[in-house]
């Protein structure tokens, strides 16, 4: 499968302008056969908003946006990833990433599990123990929201749960770029799986993202890597370098879960 991971700078509280320039990266994606669009966390409304504005903007699963994403999803055949707020149905604000596929169908949604300091504490309540498998092309996909990644054990439950592509809307800022450089690598690798990782580049208000984006392989490799500038990324997952990996050295089958409490 071929995706797509843009990188960019964040629109804060313009969602039309965001679904305008989706659209754009989705058509540019197309072109180039990909079937899977990846996008920055909170790519909606941008991410360092405030309580305020995430409590006005914030929208349900299935909204208007969601619809409107899933015209452009059908209009170019490419599957979307994206980050946006959620008022749920409990009437809770979560940070919260969205798949809907090339046909126009939400296939899942995540609710980011672990939240990063007071910037999201003071936004959004914490996500169930809800982490949905999805199937597209093929393949069976896990959904992780930046600071998720850095707990081994959410990148490891999908991975046991048979996922071989985890996709990671992020935004990671200044002084973390060891995360993007080390971490999300290191997880492909240890859990034999690609691992998407798509960050916002530039700067929202106090805030300077660490850019980087990159398609983390199961053998190490890195098949994309952004620089700090806004960019589309174009990859190709493959099943057969899974199987490789797990054939040179298979940690999945050699942990001792016994061991593990």
């Amino acid at each position: 499968m071929r995706i797509a991971l843009y990188q960019c700078p964040p629109l804060p509280l313009d969602i039309d302008a965001n679904l305008a320039r989706l659209a754009r990266q989705a058509e540019a994606a197309a072109q180039q056969g990909a079937q899977l669009l990846v996008c920055p966390e909170m790519f909606l409304t941008g991410y360092n908003i405030g309580a305020a504005a995430v409590q006005r903007l914030a929208q349900p699963a299935e909204g208007e946006a969601a619809r409107q994403i899933a015209r452009i999803a059908r209009h170019t055949g490419v599957a979307i990833a994206y980050g946006y707020p959620e008022r749920g149905e409990d009437g809770r604000l979560y940070n919260a990433a969205q798949l809907i596929d090339a046909h126009g169908n939400r296939l899942g949604n995540y609710r980011k599990t672990h939240l990063f300091g007071d910037l999201d504490k003071n936004m959004f309540s914490a996500g169930d123990d809800q982490f949905p498998l999805i199937e597209l092309d093929g393949w069976r996909l896990g959904l992780l929201i930046c600071y998720d990644v850095e707990f081994p054990e959410a990148v490891r439950r999908l991975a046991l749960a048979g996922a071989g592509l985890i996709v990671v809307p992020t935004a990671n800022m200044v002084p973390f770029d060891f995360v993007c450089e080390v971490t999300v690598r290191a997880r492909a690798f240890e859990n034999q799986c690609y691992l998407a990782y798509v960050n916002y580049c530039g700067q929202e208000d106090t805030v300077h993202y660490c850019g980087l984006s990159s398609l983390n392989g199961p053998d190490g490799s890195r098949p994309a890597l952004a620089g700090q500038e806004e960019q589309l990324l174009i990859a190709d997952v493959q099943a057969q370098r899974i199987e490789d990996a797990k054939a040179l050295n298979d940690y999945l089958g050699d942990r001792r879960a016994a061991l593990y409490r």
